[in-house]
């Protein structure tokens, strides 16, 4: 190996691809980053376009490169958005299909169909996770209805999620990560291979789906050459993939309980690392974060709208999020109340007929409790994920931040003060390029296990500041605007009410 080794870690996310370059001291040398486009052709629809996402993970891996010593780079990592599902052709590799986002929710009607046939508590007892269409399956089921069936027989497609649409351009088959394949909703989470009572639920014939592969597998790192992303990278392989949050978990090195990772991006991540055998609580998903030696169970709670909220109201206001963020701090925090149910709730509620609310503006209400209400919006929906957590696995210490929204002070602090526990914020906002960088390093043996924990990882540390009596009425506040989002479904009134006691 190079005496001074770098480490290419690529993020494949939602709205961007990033890379970075980290030195064997763990430092980020090098980064770039590269937009990926979004089209909603339809409400509830999300989709994105397969040839450009693959030219920004090139660009973006060029991009870092420039300027770096030839022959330093010993590994490659990614890491990518989950759930998001494309088919292509066997044969010519070429897309058949847009690529659909997780956000897309064109599945809706198969998983409610299926709800009402008694199928969720199979899907979740398999699976791990609650029949929702934001996961892949509804969305492959989709896919073969309206792009397969007019090219062919079934083994000449191939369905694929980021990480394996990446993989097959990179040379190394059809195969998915084993972290990626839990979050399909077609693998056994457990046995860790494609369940054939799901397969058959769904409708998806096996020879569609790719090959389940660990994180840091001897059959990706032999295939799959990082030459495809930029000349100078000839015989670099390929040695860890990841889902974008499970490489943020394994950035933070939040291997001890109670310790908890929130991911804030377009949506929101909440998760720690859990027993294989955990159940948990209904709103939360049993996934699993990464396979090296032995694979790693977490519990995550997915929340379906966090930044695109501050994305949605800085363009009906006509401004930018940054300058979003400037206005929260001059309103009023509680005078109005948003839940950004834009294609249901997700996580703890898990509610694909609540709607998106506001409650409490007057005639007296400015730009400014807008911004507040969308900034605190992303906090308060953490925060109820944190209790769920909390109920299933057992106490929580601290959260571990990462993602753009952390250099937001106002909301990290609001973060801390609605949670009652510190919020430790990462030191780089590229948590899941770094991770994914991280877990290549130590399968190239840039680093030993023990080194690696010695990296440097964390920056600024919140705690919570506000009086329990204040946190209580926040909290009721907030679950009143969402028992009004969940109000044509609302079970039992209950669920809010126990939510706003664990977020005590």
């Amino acid at each position: 190996m190079t005496a001074d080794p770098l480490v290419l870690g690529v993020d494949q996310g939602t709205s961007a691809t990033k890379a970075i370059l980290v030195d064997a001291a763990g430092e980020t040398v090098a980064r770039a980053s590269v937009p990926l486009a979004q089209r909603h052709p339809a409400p509830g629809m999300v989709e994105q376009d397969g040839e450009e996402l693959w030219r920004g993970v090139r660009d973006a891996a060029s991009a870092c490169l420039a300027g770096a010593p030839p022959g330093r780079v010993v590994a490659v990592g990614l890491s990518v958005q989950r759930e998001s599902l494309i088919l292509w052709d066997r044969a010519s590799g070429a897309p058949l299909s847009p690529l659909v986002s997780w956000q897309d929710r064109r599945g809706t009607a198969l998983c409610a169909r299926l709800a009402a046939s008694g199928a969720a508590p199979m899907v979740r007892g398999i699976s791990g996770l609650p029949l929702d269409p934001m996961f892949s399956a509804a969305k492959a089921a989709w896919l073969l209805d309206h792009h397969g069936r007019e090219n062919g027989r079934p083994g000449g497609l191939c369905l694929g999620t980021v990480d394996s649409w990446l993989l097959h351009r990179l040379g190394a088959g059809h195969v998915i990560e084993v972290g990626s394949a839990s979050r399909t909703q077609l693998m056994d989470v457990r046995e860790r291979r494609w369940s054939p009572e799901l397969l058959e639920l769904f409708g998806i014939p096996e020879e569609t789906l790719p090959a389940i592969a660990p994180s840091a597998a001897p059959s990706v790192k032999e295939h799959a050459d990082a030459a495809a992303l930029h000349p100078s990278l000839a015989g670099v392989p390929v040695s860890a993939v990841l889902g974008d949050s499970h490489a943020a978990l394994f950035a933070h090195a939040a291997g001890r309980p109670g310790r908890v990772k929130v991911t804030y991006g377009t949506g929101s991540s909440v998760m720690g690392l859990a027993d294989p055998g955990a159940d948990g609580d209904e709103g939360l998903c049993l996934t699993i974060g990464w396979q090296d030696e032995a694979p790693a169970y977490a519990l995550e709670g997915n929340i379906l709208s966090a930044g695109a909220t501050i994305t949605w109201l800085a363009g009906v206001l006509g401004t930018e999020p940054e300058e979003l963020a400037r206005l929260a701090t001059r309103g009023r925090r509680g005078a109005v109340q948003l839940v950004p149910a834009f294609g249901g709730l997700g996580a703890p509620w898990w509610d694909d007929q609540a709607v998106a609310v506001m409650t409490g503006f007057g005639l007296g209400t400015g730009r400014e409790d807008l911004a507040r209400a969308a900034v605190d919006s992303v906090a308060l929906q953490v925060g109820d994920v944190v209790a769920a957590l909390e109920r299933a696995a057992g106490p929580v210490d601290e959260l571990l931040a990462d993602g753009g929204p952390t250099a937001n002070a106002d909301l990290m602090q609001w973060q801390a003060d609605v949670t009652g526990r510190a919020v430790r914020v990462a030191r780089r906002p590229e948590l899941s390029a770094l991770g994914a960088a991280h877990l290549a390093g130590v399968s190239s043996g840039v680093w030993s296990r023990r080194e690696l924990s010695g990296l440097p990882r964390h920056g600024r540390c919140y705690t919570p500041g506000l009086p329990v009596c204040e946190r209580r009425r926040a909290l009721a506040e907030w679950h009143s605007a969402v028992g009004r989002a969940r109000h044509r479904t609302s079970r039992s009134g209950g669920a809010e009410a126990e939510a706003s006691d664990r977020g005590s």
